[in-house]
């Protein structure tokens, strides 16, 4: 059973105040991530204290960055079921996490951060690991 669309709609806003596209069915992760010819992040979203803590606000913090991906988008795990199952169809080799983040670079995971990455860590220091990547992979 999903969790109340009010209770997550906060945690949602946490990102798309900062730009981040939602992705709420597995129709709107293809046309997300269909574009092989670009850079994307894509948040796992949850209602959990690290990506409360950390996952949403180092996110929010790296994509101040200089450089950053093309397009940012984020399913949220426990409400958007089929779009989460979809989106992670896209990195089916990496267990399922939430919260995680996946910077891809023309269609192919060239950078992902599981929850256990996330979860003893502070946002700044997440959002270095990320803006790393961003300006080795954007």
């Amino acid at each position: 059973m999903p969790y109340d669309p009010l209770m997550v709609q906060p945690m949602r806003e946490e990102l798309t105040q900062v730009g981040v596209q939602e992705l709420l069915t597995s129709s709107d992760v293809d046309g997300f991530l269909g574009d092989k010819e670009s850079s994307a992040l894509v948040i796992i979203n949850s209602v959990c204290g690290c990506a409360a803590g950390q996952a949403r606000p180092g996110v929010a913090l790296a994509l101040k960055h200089a450089k950053t991906p093309d397009k940012s988008g984020t399913v949220f795990a426990g409400q958007d079921l089929e779009a989460t199952s979809h989106a992670r169809s896209y990195f089916a080799d990496y267990p399922p996490s939430s919260p995680s983040i996946v910077l891809f670079k023309n269609g192919e995971v060239v950078h992902f951060v599981p929850r256990h990455m996330i979860e003893n860590r502070d946002a700044a220091s997440l959002a270095k690991e990320l803006t790393d990547a961003f300006d080795t992979h954007c």
